[in-house]
């Protein structure tokens, strides 16, 4: 992934220094495991280094990377010592096995920051309950709703994506040691189980030469799934920005941040706009991640070079992305004035739903109510005259409680419960 959206914590695990050091831990371990290997022997092994260098200048030699990587530990550790490096196993094994851990790392890192962007969205939806704006439809005024209802289902769906991501990464910390074809041939499931448990992995049960890559791609559509929530997110955000509407905007730094080079005015949602085109970036890794399950036979290596792009750049993306989003979420800029302007707009118009049950309670069948509702509504809209207005002058609305129809407190009377439900998912920061 490129410098712009490597934030350290994530860039850092997937280094070519990291991903040599998680295969020097695995040829590590399993030397810890295996017979033959004395005291002396192993305490080479332990300290035994390798430089990045060193590493690929073998493998112009080689023409193999893990075998110029076994080749430079081997030298370091001692001839007598060295040996035992790699005894026994097949490259996957050390390949799968460390990914693994490089995994388990990572997700160790994007778990806790999807979380706390669920969290960030829950908090806001328990300050705003009560704060009243409009719900819209195919981008138009529908009814009243409140901007905490809308916020906790945003939140809702942060919860759902962490714990996926949770499940992802916790069934892809596997690692297998089953040798060439899976057979155990020149190890055995004892062995593998030691070595494994030493890396805190759990084992696939029936690997063929290399970790089933469902795995993998069940953590690139969990990750895939992240991004699509973020997008959400910030899609909403983005269009409460637009001028027209100017509900809620991004943070933004006055007197640093600068929204255009040619307009100073312009305070544009940049950050929401990058999180959107990042999740497209997402998904097509997810995409990768499933072409990559059909291998041939007991292994092949098509799956390898797009792993080497696709699970690095996902898992940096997701983070920075996520990163990103927890700054808007925490920061946003609400303008419940605006939001108090905007239910005006249509005159009245979005009480219609409660006008048309009134008149059904009223006496009339459901189509006559809706036609004296629709024709009222449409004018208030039309002819910029205030619903109320209309229907306090319509003799058809004669037995109507017209403060009852427009008491816009009945769209926010189970807002406390619906936000409420927050407190079984996501607990209070």
């Amino acid at each position: 992934m490129i410098t712009r959206y490597t934030r350290p914590e994530l860039g850092d695990l997937w280094t070519d220094h990291a991903k040599l050091e998680a295969w020097r831990r695995v040829e590590v371990a399993a030397c810890e495991e295996m017979e033959g290997p004395d005291a002396g022997d192993l305490e080479k092994i332990r300290s035994a280094t390798f430089t990045v260098q060193a590493v690929l200048e073998r493998e112009q030699v080689t023409d193999h990377d893990v075998a110029a990587f076994v080749d430079v530990l081997s030298a370091s550790a001692g001839e007598q010592a060295g040996r035992w490096i790699h005894f026994g196993l097949t490259s996957s094994d050390v390949l799968d096995t460390a990914l693994a851990l490089q995994l388990q790392a990572a997700g160790k890192v994007i778990v806790p920051q999807a979380w706390d962007f669920a969290i960030a969205l829950a908090t806001q939806a328990r300050d705003h309950v009560d704060t009243l704006c409009v719900g819209r439809t195919h981008g138009v005024h529908a009814e009243p709703t409140t901007f905490g209802i809308k916020l906790a289902g945003y939140a809702m769906e942060a919860a759902r994506n962490a714990e996926r991501l949770e499940r992802a990464f916790a069934q892809v910390a596997t690692g297998a040691l089953s040798g060439a074809v899976g057979t155990y041939a020149a190890t055995s499931p004892e062995f593998e189980r030691k070595v494994l448990a030493r890396l805190d992995l759990q084992g696939e049960p029936v690997s063929t030469q290399v970790v089933p890559r469902d795995r993998h791609a069940e953590l690139l559509q969990a990750i895939a799934l992240a991004g699509a929530g973020l997008e959400r997110f910030a899609t909403e955000i983005r269009h409460l920005q637009r001028t027209e509407v100017r509900e809620v905007e991004e943070p933004f730094r006055s007197g640093q941040q600068k929204g255009s080079s040619a307009m100073p005015h312009k305070r544009n949602p940049i950050n929401t706009e990058r999180i959107t085109g990042l999740a497209r970036v997402l998904r097509g890794y997810a995409q990768t991640g499933l072409e990559n399950v059909a291998l041939w036979h007991e292994r092949d290596i098509s799956h390898s070079g797009a792993e080497r792009v696709v699970l690095p750049d996902a898992t940096i993306l997701l983070h920075y992305a996520t990163h990103v989003a927890l700054r808007i979420a925490k920061g946003m800029v609400v303008h419940p004035e605006r939001m108090a302007e905007n239910l005006e707009l249509t005159h009245g118009a979005l009480f219609s739903q409660r006008l048309l049950l009134a008149l059904v309670r009223s006496g009339l069948s459901r189509d006559e109510a809706y036609r004296i509702a629709q024709e009222l509504a449409q004018r208030a809209w039309d002819e910029r005259i205030a619903l109320r207005t209309l229907v306090e002058a319509d003799d058809r609305c004669g037995a109507l409680d017209v403060d009852d129809v427009f008491d816009a407190s009945h769209y926010a009377r189970h807002a406390a419960e619906i936000v409420g439900r927050l407190d079984d998912v996501i607990p209070a920061a």
